[in-house]
């Protein structure tokens, strides 16, 4: 198996989709005690833009994020603060995905977290809540997309219940690859 798990621009995203038998069951969202989840606030987009440099994606300004703002569902941006500093340390977002093929979908988007407060269930908590906001909003095609190396987010979305999209025959050795890594079971019939 030549799989490999780092990023590589021209291959496409993994894609993940939340199951229609659980459209009615949003995931359960649970916080450790010492942090809280609250939506955007003005003046966390220096925050956020730190949590995504933390994350892989550096460059983040104003500019960047503009594309995002349009879609977000109102109260959809989810933030996990550290109640002792205050601090956005997880981020996650409950994205309106307007395509011409697909005018109705809804999108987990960019989950980040600060790895100094890593192991403690905060991209779990931001992605519940972001996809509950999709469920209550009445989305019944709700995804993600996501790369290879991004293991601790995709651990999150396969505990939560999201299912691989295996919409392109590399995708199935892509996905054996990962959940070996993972120690998740995998099957194609998925």
């Amino acid at each position: 198996m030549t799989t490999q798990l780092s990023y590589d621009e021209s291959r496409p995203q993994l894609q993940m989709v939340w199951p229609e038998h659980r459209q009615s069951t949003p995931p359960v969202l649970r916080l450790v005690a010492g942090y809280s989840l609250r939506t955007y606030r003005p003046g966390d987009e220096p925050r956020f833009f730190r949590l995504m440099e933390l994350a892989g994606w550096p460059g983040w300004d104003n500019e960047r994020l503009k594309p995002s703002l349009s879609r977000i569902l109102p109260d959809g941006w989810f933030t996990a603060v550290h109640e002792a500093s205050g601090e956005i340390v997880a981020t996650a977002m409950a994205l309106h995905n307007y395509s011409g093929l697909q005018p109705f979908q809804g999108n987990i988007g960019w989950l980040a977290g600060d790895p100094a407060h890593a192991g403690n269930g905060l991209g779990s908590a931001v992605s519940a809540a972001a996809t509950a906001r999709l469920i209550a909003a009445g989305y019944r095609d709700i995804r993600l997309g996501t790369e290879d190396f991004r293991l601790a987010a995709i651990s999150i979305y396969l505990k939560l219940g999201y299912v691989p999209v295996l919409y392109r025959p590399e995708m199935i050795e892509r996905w054996q690859a990962i959940c070996g890594v993972l120690k998740w079971p995998f099957s194609p019939g998925e």
